[in-house]
């Protein structure tokens, strides 16, 4: 196994076994010996603590516990010197002082087995943990023995240990060692989702879990599989205002798998959940769904009173209208409106052109439209407003130069820049 698949798997039961804060509610109880400056020797190894100076603290707890023998103090001294790697001085001090570990024994032991098997003394670690095991047998040394057979490459008993104590505990982490070994290892691959899938219905999505079952899922390519984990993680979190950053990270990436699929299923997500109506409406608009972007749209201004809502409005009440003459009052109002603040070339060049069109007034929609070529010179549906109020005014001449200009970009393919082509170069004859 790598070093770092092993670092994988080793961090967090060193983390579970022992922290980088001192435990100090038992520093004083339980000693062998008295010693005058015990305490000041204490408040000295907190300080150089807070400091994070660990070196200098781990020196002055091994000498509290040489001077009194008692085995808090060696404790402490193991795991700073395991936290800057003096696997080599505690497996030497711990060996030689094995008659006065009684209180700590479970936990001065673990780290001197993490100690051998940082440098790689595995069949010794083995051997102790074995010996530990018989006086001891919990959960976190059962973990321990796990991690050991994983170094030896024996996965199938890795497995087996990691299956036993899943079961007592019921843990994140133990599960998340579990499956990776099935995972990675063994190529158990199903039954590691399976394991997954099965805790997130009885327990929920915690952090760890969903993001583990995601990275099996990215990796099988199953985007059912990535989505549903995603709609759960979701729908977990976004009550929590703590975990605002991890929601709105799922979410994009939520959205992107959802598109990606089906814009239809992405739809119906943002329908349910209410996430992002934004969202909802510029997917409307793809989909084409104008009746439904026209409904969200109007709720969407009388909520914020933005004005490119107002413009939308007006666009899709176009848009939608059985009988859009009835609606042209209404529209190039709701335009105005918003032309009388914004300087949009889009909006000028839609109310540019419903003037012209309908015959309203072809003049001041034709400036409308030069306007908006001001911003845009090369936009093609500018351009064909432009050409088609130019035909409007007679002017055939300027009106067939600039439609061409359309026609070879475009082509014939659109009714609307068909018709407007036919219609000026009958003018133009």
């Amino acid at each position: 196994m790598s070093s770092y698949k092993r670092a994988l798997v080793l961090l967090p039961i060193i983390f579970i076994f022992f922290g980088c804060v001192p435990q100090t509610s038992n520093l004083v109880k339980y000693k062998y010996k008295a010693y005058e400056n015990e305490n000041e020797l204490i408040l000295h190894a907190l300080e150089y603590m807070k400091q994070g100076n660990r070196q200098k603290a781990s020196i002055l707890f091994l000498n509290l516990f040489n001077k009194t023998l008692n085995d808090e103090y060696l404790f402490e001294y193991s795991r700073l010197a395991f936290s800057i790697k003096n696997y080599q001085d505690i497996i030497t001090i711990v060996e030689a002082n094995k008659e006065h570990i009684k209180k700590n024994e479970d936990k001065v032991s673990k780290i001197y087995i993490l100690s051998l098997m940082q440098t790689k003394q595995v069949d010794k670690a083995k051997f102790v943990l074995d010996d530990l095991l018989k006086k001891y047998d919990t959960d976190s040394n059962k973990e321990l023995l796990a991690n050991i057979y994983l170094l030896k490459k024996d996965y199938e008993k890795a497995k087996d240990v990691f299956e036993e104590v899943y079961e007592s505990t019921l843990t994140s982490n133990t599960l998340l060692n579990l499956v990776d070994v099935m995972y990675t290892y063994l190529n158990e691959k199903e039954d590691a989702i399976n394991y997954l899938e099965s805790h997130l219905k009885v327990y929920g999505c915690d952090n760890l879990v969903c993001s583990k079952l995601l990275g099996f899922y990215q990796e099988q390519k199953d985007i059912n599989g990535v989505i549903s984990v995603l709609k759960r993680t979701y729908i977990s979190f976004k009550e929590d205002d703590k975990n605002k950053y991890t929601v709105d990270k799922v979410y994009k990436l939520l959205m992107y798998y959802l598109e990606k699929k089906d814009i239809n299923e992405a739809i119906a997500f943002l329908e349910e959940t209410k996430a992002n109506d934004e969202k909802l409406l510029a997917l409307y608009q793809n989909a084409r769904m104008s009746n439904k972007a026209y409904e969200l749209v109007q709720k969407l201004y009388k909520r914020t009173g933005n004005l490119d809502y107002l413009a939308q409005v007006a666009m899709l009440e176009f848009e939608v209208a059985k009988d859009r003459e009835k609606v042209l009052k209404s529209v190039i109002k709701k335009f105005e409106d918003v032309l009388a603040v914004l300087d949009n070339h889009i909006y000028q060049n839609y109310l540019g052109y419903i003037l012209i069109d309908y015959d309203i007034d072809v003049k001041k929609g034709l400036k409308l439209v030069e306007k908006a070529l001001e911003k845009a010179p090369n936009n093609l549906a500018y351009i064909d407003s432009l050409a088609w109020g130019q035909y409007k005014l007679k002017d055939c001449k300027n009106a067939k130069i600039n439609m061409q200009k359309v026609v070879d970009s475009a082509g014939l393919n659109d009714d609307e820049i068909r018709i407007h082509w036919e219609k000026i170069k009958e003018c133009s004859k």
